[in-house]
């Protein structure tokens, strides 16, 4: 009799240092010390119940390669728990072991057909194999749970890039009905106001992002863009200057910063803008210095305006609209008739085939009747 009462005791004191093992392990783990945490559950006699506690752990410091074997430790022992299948299934995509990751999330469908979330995974996994039956498991998911963020996202995106924009829409909005801080889905609404040329949409839409605190380079670039195609070219230009702190040596937006200021006549601002975009490409700049040219005109800087289409010649030689608009400022800067009359003439012969043809005939006929007048 008393022997049977020590071993009861014996094995009531040994399970209480177990179950004491055990919370002491998931408090370091609840509180954030995943190593101390996986060396109290390692110390553990019963591995089995903690494979999963363990695969966790590793999993938070970064240690997916530990994960996966503990992960894979925990579904053999429990083959019935399906939350650690899904976590393994998981675990798996996130380290794009796809062709399993696939047949994991097939087998928990097979098991729990009408869990949404089996099938947005699965969705995902299809996606990243570049397998076109994504979108079907997305579908599935909202068919399934109609509040679904991440699949309404998914298949908004994708009526987006087809082009098919009342359907996106209808998405989106069912989307932000049941979650209407959404910045992903308001940023999709936003891009696709955008492609569809509705500018005054999708500056509303963008600006809501920002209020938001969702900054970017994108939101900036696109806000710009569409204040732009409004004619409103302060806000492009505030908003392309924002974009340009992302990428300060982006010369694309400083080119288009200085269309910004010519279009509301600042030329010198439009010249400085320009001219840094110059200096930061490598690539064939014609078409800059074309415009810097003009702009140069517009403030009567003839004589700079004559370098920059020399230089855009320099760029590209068959640049005709150039090598005109450097006769027409050289026309405008000398003072010399007969110089301006050689221009001309040398311009009709070599371009017989010229859009400015008819102009450039025009102009020489005057030039002539004007010397004609003044020998008279």
């Amino acid at each position: 009799m008393k022997l049977n009462l020590w071993l009861l005791c014996f094995i009531f004191s040994v399970t209480l240092n177990a179950q004491s093992s055990k919370e002491k392990a998931d408090r370091l783990y609840a509180s954030g010390n995943y190593t101390k945490a996986i060396e109290a559950y390692k110390t553990l006699k019963n591995l089995d119940e903690v494979y999963d506690e363990i695969a966790k752990a590793y999993i938070a410091i970064g240690n997916y390669g530990e994960g996966l074997l503990n992960y894979e430790k925990a579904v053999k022992v429990n083959e019935d728990n399906l939350l650690i299948k899904y976590e393994f299934a998981k675990l798996l995509t996130k380290t794009k072991k796809y062709k399993k990751a696939n047949q994991m999330f097939t087998d928990l469908i097979v098991l729990d057909s009408v869990n949404p979330n089996y099938h947005y995974e699965l969705g995902v996994v299809l996606e990243k194999q570049k397998d076109t039956t994504a979108l079907n498991e997305y579908k599935k998911t909202f068919d399934l749970d109609a509040r679904h963020q991440k699949a309404i996202f998914k298949i908004a995106k994708y009526h987006i890039i087809k082009r098919n924009f009342e359907l996106a829409h209808r998405f989106i909005d069912k989307g932000l009905e049941s979650y209407g801080n959404n910045v992903e889905l308001m940023s999709l609404k936003a891009q696709a106001y955008y492609y569809q040329d509705y500018f005054t949409h999708s500056v509303v839409w963008f600006n809501k992002l920002l209020d938001l605190g969702e900054k970017s380079e994108f939101i900036h670039e696109k806000l710009s863009l569409s204040y732009a195609q409004n004619s409103d070219y302060e806000d492009a230009i505030y908003h392309r200057k924002e974009a340009l702190k992302y990428n300060p040596n982006d010369a694309n937006a400083m080119f288009v910063i200085g269309t910004y200021y010519e279009s509301l006549n600042n030329f010198e601002k439009a010249e400085a803008y320009i001219a840094k975009a110059l200096k930061l490409q490598d690539q064939s700049l014609t078409n800059e210095y074309q415009r810097l040219g003009t702009i140069l005109n517009r403030q009567k800087k003839y004589e700079e305006a004559i370098k920059a289409f020399q230089k855009s010649l320099k760029e590209d030689a068959s640049n005709i609209m150039s090598e005109f608009f450097l006769i027409r400022t050289k026309d405008e800067f000398y003072g010399d008739i007969d110089s301006k009359i050689t221009l001309y003439e040398n311009y009709i012969a070599k371009h017989e085939k010229s859009p400015f043809l008819t102009f450039a005939q025009r102009r020489l006929k005057a030039l002539k009747k004007e010397k004609f007048l003044e020998e008279d």
